[in-house]
């Protein structure tokens, strides 16, 4: 069983959602907390219910991880604390969708250094005291979005991917010295409005608390990769037999927006 009392767990985008989940689920086993967002006010309320509710020292960093000095800055705010963290949860991350020429390049160079240089920068200064003690828990959160090309929301598709694939080779590089890292792919959760559409996408949604419990689990058996809901999982595993392009084209049709 991994223990979490006494350990200090870092999330990011923990203000709501998939790391909101992880704050109160890790609280609830003991862990201490240090919580990155954007948001100083949504921040500050998790930490005034999770210290109250469950009792734990709980630390905020407010952080615009779209920023490319915002990972250094996070750290150094740990290293001032006096602190360690046992366990880096990378949560943070948003998608856009539509045709991809028609959307802002700005937003989608926020998009790539949120959900890929963000999450290797943290991982690059926070796992070598993971090494130093041979112990310590990663967790970098993708998609089922990651195994297939995702037309219209390429970029989102893309960078996680290479969440997918950093997370399974650092796993194979580290699961002998005592570290355990995740790909943890949930589908549509129930936060998908971060996507900036109301538009249902795909079938049945999962909550944030099982997409945690999924991660939790996965920790616990020492996989590399973990995605929430068995239709979630068939989908994702399934299109592995189709011939790229196919997958391609069968999910342009889906994600198209009904606008176009």
């Amino acid at each position: 069983m991994i223990r979490f009392e006494k350990k200090t767990a870092l999330v990011t985008g923990a203000s709501s959602g998939i790391g909101k989940a992880f704050a109160e689920s890790l609280a609830a086993r003991g862990a201490n907390l240090i919580l990155v967002a954007s948001s100083e006010d949504k921040l500050r309320t998790l930490a005034s219910q999770v210290k109250k509710q469950f009792k734990a020292n709980v630390e905020i960093i407010v952080a615009d991880l779209s920023d490319n000095k915002a990972p250094s800055k996070v750290f150094s705010a740990v290293q001032k604390a006096g602190q360690v963290a046992d366990v880096l949860i990378s949560n943070a991350g948003f998608g856009t969708r539509g045709q991809f020429h028609t959307l802002p390049a700005d937003q989608e160079q926020k998009e790539i250094m949120v959900n890929v240089a963000a999450v290797v920068q943290l991982t690059h200064l926070f796992l070598p005291s993971m090494v130093m003690k041979k112990e310590g828990l990663v967790i970098n959160v993708s998609s089922t979005a990651a195994f297939q090309p995702v037309p219209f929301m390429a970029v989102y598709g893309a960078t996680k991917a290479f969440v997918l694939s950093f997370s399974e080779a650092l796993w194979a590089e580290y699961r002998k010295q005592g570290i355990r890292i995740l790909a943890l792919c949930p589908g549509e959760t129930d936060t998908f409005e971060a996507m900036g559409t109301e538009e249902r996408i795909f079938g049945r949604m999962q909550s944030s608390g099982s997409v945690v419990e999924t991660a939790l689990r996965a920790l616990e058996h020492g996989r590399s990769y973990a995605i929430d809901g068995k239709a979630n999982y068939l989908m994702a595993n399934l299109i592995r037999f189709a011939p790229r392009s196919t997958v391609a084209k069968m999910t342009a049709k889906v994600m198209r927006p009904k606008r176009l």
